[in-house]
């Protein structure tokens, strides 16, 4: 059972501010009246305003209670605090809201223009179809439809969709979880995944979308350029040509850009309509029958013949396979993510995104199976393009190729495989097959620039919240938005620097490759972050948006993760080692941000199970592990204690730092994190308890029966030495050797820890214990102490004198096993101290100085003349020390002073000392304390006074 805690009062220790001091002040006094720490009035009730029994200072649910971030125009409100609930009835007072008559002028906010907002079909379904749609579409959509038949390019569009769409809907379940704000992709990964692996993509996938405006606007440049040669005209050369316009056209989209988002809508508006009216006059041309010009070139309407021909494959070429023709065709189906990458920027995200998005997949996915059907249901795959290529009588029977039905003869281009026309041998089929030709290149301008575009948004928006979070050095610079819409105009401009040096290279099959990498590695993510946070079940995951599967977004990560291996492996290699480059610096330089990640409900979850499967297995001597309880006080205040017992317990067993007792600050103590963020700069991995007791004893035992959990829990207790003991009360002596007698009672092992120069980080103090008036709120600096450095080739002196369970020897081996101690020399001393040793001279000072330390605490003539006996006063003062008990222990007291000058002839240059310390029952508490003090006094070396529990901690069998 707990120790009882009576005659204190929780109430009266509350402080009137928040236990955690990083949030600061929840409710103060200005003079005038009380309010709470965001300017809310808590006005003192008057005469007239009397609370009555069903009065309450607790309000209703309001929005802004569970929001982390300020409304617009307004600061936001906060609930009233436990201390106010729960403060002194006499203190009345109440909750009001920000009415006219109660606000100043500082709790009201000036009103700001409201920014621009999209919808999820401007702002999400539009630009994800733009972004979707591009020149694949146009230029490679045709030819993949000759090399793999309309049946397996259908199979193409459709995993490729499947993929997209798997991703779609984590996007969705995770957009749905919670409020988005600005990041996009980065937003979604981080706040799910956590900084580790969402700053990696944030970063490479900012870089990928920057890349991919020069691939587009090369794309883009290659068709203005083969428009420019047709008719002969030329800027320099082709290279430099696409050089050249490529440039402009980046400099004119930045400058579309930079006069805000709502001009690149209405611009991205503009080019959808451009691509919707290419498609239909693409639909139109199908139906319109065909020219002798057309007919030339393979064209001739619909025709079951050409469809069935079609239908199948007919691999060419060393792309002429399966998945040659998918690597080509996959990055035309990337681009879901352009709408939630300006998440920031819409309306309402959570409805946006997961509606916008999966209409686009949704349609985007159709047009190019329209287009794949069509397209091989009137165009064949050969053509010469000759108007004299007739049919000839002559020559019927040995015509070859699907054309001879319908009086066309391509048999010479065919066999020679000459043939310059035709599904498999134009890239620009679908202007031939279309009404209008120039509209088809007006909707690959369309798809080009608004990719471009899209992408140029894209990539300084993530990588604006990227930077915001401050994960990575240098970058910050690029955070500063500007206007009312926050525009990142420092990412604009290194976007298009980027942009720009890879539109310089001007060859679009070098740049796509990485860029479709980087993408997948993204969406491999995002469906993995939907499948961690619902295997998790962290009651946090609570998606509004529910048609999506776990198992299907893990699948979709492997598909993924495969398919970049399939398009190109040296690309995928460049992206996973990325990824993990700058995943392993985050993880080094730990980031102070908290996100609730998954990965932190799958720790917990992982310890949980881990915890709990360790109660249906019964305990080991070979697993037995010292899990230590420190009586640190604030762990800051004994760093050399901290240090100590963080050396052997680091990676191997549990250490606490406990902490306890009834000062005024011990509420906001126990429950503060400054602790555990100090023993964490420390690199100390150790938890931190503290209690709130009458004194110390009460504290410690509530620590000895109440730290840990399950099998995860303290059997050995380390405190400091009392050091000033003989200057303090006696009746602290007497809780201090109590708190050593509780150890033992509860089965636990009990170390005390001395050193010369103390354990304190205020030389000036000297209590080495946990003291209940050494209270501190906030963390101290880091001071080095001696267990910090190495200790060379030292000896670690053991004094195994009796049989304790092994405790005494399995320490001493904990430290060798760790870097600093590796070197140190483990000497073992073993039998009994003989008191007959002794010379006269030191027997006569050690006695003495001994006589001299119990002086104060003996039962003297004076007070045996009296009416008290000596059995009253051992029950009223259990300190004093009756002459029949220093007579009946002289013997042990002989052995303390033997032990100790043992000590200084043989240990004086070790390490650090171990010393088994016997267990006295029957024994005033000052005796006790003064036979501690003869043993380790004047010692150079830390001594450890260590006593095990008599039960093994070690065995030589191997079950």
């Amino acid at each position: 059972n707990l120790a009882p805690n009576e005659g204190i009062s929780l109430s009266a220790l509350r402080s009137q501010f928040s236990v955690n001091g990083e949030e600061g002040p929840k409710y103060g006094f200005d003079g005038s009246r009380y309010h709470y720490g965001d300017g809310t009035s808590v006005a003192s009730q008057n005469s007239s305003q009397i609370l009555t029994g069903y009065d309450t200072l607790d309000v209703g649910p309001n929005y802004d209670f569970y929001a982390n971030t300020n409304a617009l125009g307004r600061v936001r409100r906060s609930r009233p605090s436990l201390f106010q609930l729960h403060s002194n009835i006499e203190v009345m007072f109440f909750y009001t809201a920000n009415s006219p008559g109660d606000s100043s002028e500082d709790d009201v906010e000036e009103p700001q223009s409201e920014p621009t907002r999209f919808g999820w079909v401007k702002g999400v379904m539009i630009r994800c179809m733009l972004n979707i749609w591009g020149v694949i579409l146009y230029l490679r959509l045709p030819w993949i439809t000759a090399q793999a038949g309309i049946g397996l390019t259908w199979v193409i569009i459709l995993l490729s969709s499947c993929i997209t769409g798997i991703t779609g809907l984590s996007t969705s379940a995770i957009a749905t979880n919670g409020r988005v704000k600005g990041g996009g992709t980065y937003f979604l990964i981080s706040r799910s995944l956590g900084p580790e692996l969402g700053g990696s993509i944030g970063l490479i996938f900012a870089f990928a979308n920057a890349v991919a405006v020069a691939m587009h606007t090369v794309g883009f440049a290659e068709t203005v350029q083969a428009l420019m040669q047709e008719s002969g005209a030329s800027i320099v050369d082709p290279i430099n040509d696409i050089r050249i316009i490529g440039v402009i056209t980046v400099t004119c989209l930045l400058a579309i850009s930079l006069a805000g988002m709502e001009w690149e809508a209405k611009a991205q508006v503009l080019f959808f309509i451009v691509i919707l009216v290419s498609f239909a006059n693409y639909i139109v041309g199908t139906i319109i029958p065909a020219t002798p010009q057309k007919q030339a070139k393979g064209f001739f309407s619909y025709q079951a013949d050409i469809f069935a021909e079609n239908f199948v494959p007919n691999w060419r070429g060393p792309e002429g396979n399966f998945f040659g023709m998918f690597s080509i065709f996959f990055p035309s189906a990337t681009g879901i993510l352009a709408g939630a990458n300006i998440s920031g920027d819409l309306k309402d995200p959570t409805v946006a995104i997961p509606r916008g998005t999966l209409m686009a997949i949704f349609w985007t996915t159709l047009s190019y199976l329209i287009i794949a059907a069509t397209i091989g249901a009137c165009l064949v795959r050969d053509a010469s393009g000759i108007m004299n290529d007739t049919l000839a009588m002559s020559s019927a029977d040995s015509c070859q190729g699907l054309a001879c039905q319908y009086g066309w003869d391509f048999t010479d281009c065919i066999t020679n495989r000459t043939c310059t026309y035709g599904l498999s041998n134009q890239y620009q089929s679908m202007s031939l097959v279309s009404g209008f030709a120039p509209l088809i290149t007006a909707g690959i301008f369309g798809a080009t620039l608004s990719s471009a575009l899209a992408c140029l948004v894209s990539a300084p928006k993530v990588f604006q919240c990227l930077c915001k979070d401050n994960l990575y050095p240098v970058i910050g610079f690029f955070g500063k938005g500007n206007g009312k819409n926050d525009e990142p105009i420092r990412g604009y401009v290194l976007a298009y620097i980027i942009a720009v040096c890879f539109v310089l290279i001007a060859e679009l099959n070098t740049i796509a490759p990485i860029i479709s990498n980087f993408f997948l590695c993204s969406y491999a993510l995002i469906n993995f972050s939907c499948f961690h946070a619902s295997i998790t079940n962290s009651p946090g995951w609570r998606p509004s948006f529910r048609f999506y599967s776990k198992w299907m977004s893990l699948l979709g990560a492997v598909v993924s993760v495969i398919i970049m291996f399939l398009l190109t492996w040296w690309a995928a290699l460049i992206a996973i080692g990325i990824v993990i480059f700058l995943l392993g610096y985050v993880l080094y330089k730990r980031p102070s941000v908290n996100w609730g990640s998954s990965v932190q409900a799958g720790s917990y979850n992982m310890a949980l199970s881990y915890c709990v499967s360790l109660n249906q297995v019964d305990d080991h001597i070979k697993n037995y592990r010292p899990q230590c309880l420190v009586l640190t006080g604030p762990p800051s205040c004994r760093p050399a204690l901290v240090d100590f017992v963080g050396t052997f317990t680091k990676n191997l067993s549990l250490m606490i730092c406990g902490n306890g007792g009834p000062s005024p600050a011990t509420l906001d103590t126990a429950s503060s994190n400054s602790h555990v963020t100090w023993l964490n700069k420390r690199q100390i991995k150790s938890f931190y308890h503290g209690v709130v007791a009458n004194d110390l004893r009460t504290g410690v035992k509530m620590l000895l029966q109440g730290a840990g959990l399950g099998r995860i829990r303290p059997n050995v207790l380390l405190t400091g030495f009392k050091r000033d003991w003989r200057k303090d009360k006696p009746s602290c002596i007497d809780n201090y050797i109590g708190i050593l007698h509780d150890a033992f009672d509860l089965q636990y092992g009990v170390c005390v820890l001395r050193m010369r120069e103390g354990l304190d980080a205020s030389p000036e103090s000297g209590v080495n214990t946990l003291d209940p008036d050494a209270m501190m709120t906030e963390p101290q600096p880091q001071p080095s102490t001696v267990f910090q450095s190495q200790q060379g080739k030292k000896t670690i002196d053991v004094y195994w004198l009796f049989d304790d369970g092994g405790l005494t020897l399995l320490l001493p081996y904990l430290l060798t096993r760790k870097k600093r101690w590796a070197r140190c020399k483990v000497r073992v001393f073993v039998g009994q101290c003989s008191v007959e040793t002794l010379s006269s001279t030191s027997f006569s000072d050690s006695v003495r100085r001994f006589e001299d330390l119990i002086g104060p605490y003996r039962i003297n003539t004076a007070q045996k003349d009296g009416h008290v006996t000596a059995e009253q006063l051992n029950q009223d003062c259990p300190w004093m020390v009756s002459d029949e008990e220093i007579e009946t222990n002289k013997p042990k007291t002989l052995r303390q002073i033997r032990l100790n000058e043992v000590l200084q002839d043989y240990s004086r240059d070790a390490a650090i000392i171990f010393v088994y310390v016997l267990c006295f029952w029957q024994c005033p508490s000052a005796l006790y304390m003064a036979w501690l003090e003869t043993l380790s006094r004047d010692l150079r070396p830390p001594v450890l006074l260590v006593r095990g529990n008599q039960e093994n901690v070690l065995t030589f069998y191997c079950q």
